[in-house]
């Protein structure tokens, strides 16, 4: 009896072992399953020590590419016909270049006619001179009052004037570039009279300008002479230009009209849509990169680390000027505090980091 009691006594206790054993092991269990999960709350970030350093403000907005110089052209006379087209849209041409021709043969006549009645009226007017004594040759030894009134009843200076006129009128039956361009709009063809109510044609410089707008608030940023980048939309091409006319009202829209012109343009057409950037150095700012400014309930927020370097901390800034990838800060940080530039999206007050170096 007393053996079966000692046996019992001996099972209860080592199950009792067993028991203990297994409650130690799953609290092991749990603790490593805690200790993990503590681990995992530490969140991977990028810092960035905070220094002042030189800013460039970039304006950025839209624009609209015109010709600096830029003629509409057309015939004086209307009623000939065009006999050449020398060039077509698209056309680069140097000044002087002929872009096209009336028929003139009516002008001819009417210049040879107009040298003969000038010829004929030269003739009466030696003839008033040598009447009144003077030598017919030498008309600079007659005086003034005397030439002129002979001028007048010989008929003389009223052929000239009309040859003068018939000239100029054969002149310009030939249209030439008044200056280096691209011809666009060309309206005229070949043996049909030119259209008096539109130009023939449309030169454009290759200089262009470009016109955009900018806030009221960033005029004071701008100045005649600042460097600005254009590129339109249809290519990857940057063209650089310097602003050269600041219009000095501000429109209904809180708007200011700037305009750049742009020296070699080839490539730019008129009226082309364009994108502008302005580059502006405001000299040494306090500045973090764009992905460190996070929004927490409406207002933006940069983390950056404690003293320890191991928890993020919560900061409302107030951001100023802005450029491409970055801001400066006006409020709410200061010189030489680590700032989370990455791996803050999710981030809270205190939360557990750990910096990682790129």
């Amino acid at each position: 009896m007393k053996i079966l009691t000692g046996f019992i006594i001996s099972l209860t206790l080592l199950a009792a072992c067993g028991g203990q054993k297994g409650a130690d092991d799953g609290g092991s269990q749990k603790k490593g399953r805690g200790e993990e999960m503590e681990v995992s709350k530490v969140t991977p970030v990028s810092v960035k020590r905070l220094t002042a350093t030189e800013f460039s403000h970039e304006i950025v907005s839209n624009g609209k590419a015109t010709g600096h110089e830029r003629a509409d052209l057309r015939f004086a006379a209307t009623d000939a016909v065009i006999t050449e087209v020398y060039v077509k849209n698209g056309s680069h041409v140097a000044k002087g270049t002929r872009l096209a021709r009336l028929d003139d043969l009516k002008l001819r006549e009417k210049a040879e006619q107009a040298r003969t009645a000038l010829a004929k009226a030269e003739l009466e007017l030696k003839d008033a001179l040598i009447g009144q004594g003077f030598d017919p040759d030498d008309f600079s030894a007659v005086p003034s009052d005397i030439m002129k009134l002979a001028r007048l009843r010989s008929g003389y200076t009223e052929a000239e004037a009309n040859l003068v006129t018939v000239e100029r009128d054969l002149s310009e039956t030939v249209l030439t570039a008044p200056f280096a361009g691209t011809v666009a709009n060309v309206s005229g063809k070949p043996w049909n009279r030119p259209d008096g109510s539109k130009p023939f044609c449309t030169l454009i410089g290759q200089t262009m300008d470009v016109s955009f707008n900018i806030l009221e608030s960033e005029l004071p940023l701008l100045a005649i002479g600042d460097r600005v980048e254009v590129s339109p939309y249809s290519s990857s091409a940057v063209y650089q230009g310097r602003i050269a006319e600041i219009n000095p009202v501000v429109d209904e829209n809180g708007l200011v009209e700037v305009t750049a012109t742009v020296g070699n343009g080839k490539g730019l057409a008129d009226g082309m849509n364009v994108k502008v950037s302005v580059q502006k150095s405001v000299g040494r700012q306090l500045v973090v990169p764009k992905s460190a400014v996070v929004l927490r309930t409406g207002r933006q927020v940069v983390f950056t680390l404690d003293e320890s370097g191991k928890r993020a901390m919560w900061n409302y800034v107030q951001t100023g000027l802005e450029n491409f990838g970055e801001y400066t800060i006006t409020d709410g940080l200061e010189e030489g505090m680590d700032v989370i530039v990455d791996g803050n999206v999710n981030l809270a007050h205190e939360s557990p980091v750990s910096v990682v170096k790129k």
